[in-house]
């Protein structure tokens, strides 16, 4: 390698890497936004039911998943609004699994 082409290499990958790490969030529409705030809201609400599931108050953590079953629900909603259906399909599973808790802690 010549002289000359040695600092473009590293400038040039580093511009590629940020390029690759940028491409899903450029690939979501703009009215994916709403979506992706209710998937962070129904994992922060998981979070917290495991805490309470820690502490034993059942009736809480009852409450709590279903508020994340309708953060899910809403989530997926959103997404295929916004023409991301891959993403609406991923969700059954993760509404499945909520419900799954929800019979474990006999909650319906």
């Amino acid at each position: 390698m010549t002289p000359l082409l040695r600092p473009a290499f590293p400038t040039l990958a580093a511009a590629l890497l940020i390029a690759l790490a940028a491409a899903p969030a450029l690939a979501q529409p703009a009215t994916c936004a709403p979506a992706q705030r209710k998937m962070q809201e129904a994992a922060a609400l998981r979070f917290q039911a495991r805490q309470e599931a820690r502490l034993g108050d059942r009736d809480r953590v009852c409450d709590t998943l279903g508020d994340v079953e309708d953060r899910y629900e809403d989530a997926r909603d959103r997404f295929e609004d916004c023409g991301a259906g891959l993403a609406a399909i991923d969700l059954r599973g993760a509404l499945r699994s909520v419900r799954l808790e929800k019979r474990a802690f006999r909650c319906d």
